[in-house]
């Protein structure tokens, strides 16, 4: 479903101010109004759930502790994806846009050592943020579901000038 947001017409709703009028009234302060050419304030504004979705992403991958988003199959295509230089920034998100609400279920992988709770906190005020402030939709909820704990690899050591075999003979 897609958001449809009506926007007013310039003009309309104004009405005259009962009352007798002396003569013509005339003001040096122009209205907005009258900036606005009336055909431009007419019209309907459409916000799919992909711009949603994506807005929302974004938002939860600004926050320190996210690895990334989506399970593991999302991962590996947004892989690809990367290789080609189209990210999915919408990845492991989903949102469900009403008329003026939205429900946001994002899956996340955290990185390990990260306060998972702290974590969702986190993400969660920078999504209710970032779509209340950018798309202009009032968040009912944000679902967060940590489904993995990244594991950085342990670092190497450094390089002596001795080889060492990478595995040892089995006797």
């Amino acid at each position: 479903m897609e958001y449809q947001k009506p926007q007013p017409v310039a003009g309309l709703g104004a009405s005259p101010v009962p009352g007798p009028v002396a003569g013509p009234v005339v003001s040096s302060v122009p209205s907005p109004a009258d900036a606005v050419p009336a055909l431009a304030a007419t019209g309907r504004t459409v916000i799919s759930e992909a711009a949603v979705a994506k807005v929302a992403g974004i938002a939860a991958r600004s926050v320190p502790g996210v690895y990334s988003l989506g399970s593991g199959t999302s991962r590996a295509l947004g892989a690809i994806r990367d290789a080609v230089s189209n990210a999915d920034h919408a990845a492991g998100v989903r949102v469900e846009v009403g008329e003026t609400q939205v429900a946001v279920d994002i899956d996340v992988v955290a990185v390990y050592g990260t306060a998972l709770h702290a974590l969702a906190g986190q993400i969660r005020a920078a999504v209710y943020a970032a779509v209340e402030e950018l798309v202009g939709l009032e968040v009912i909820e944000v679902n967060i579901e940590i489904i993995d704990v990244y594991v950085p690899a342990p670092a190497k050591p450094a390089m002596s000038g001795e080889i060492r075999p990478a595995r040892e003979a089995m006797q």
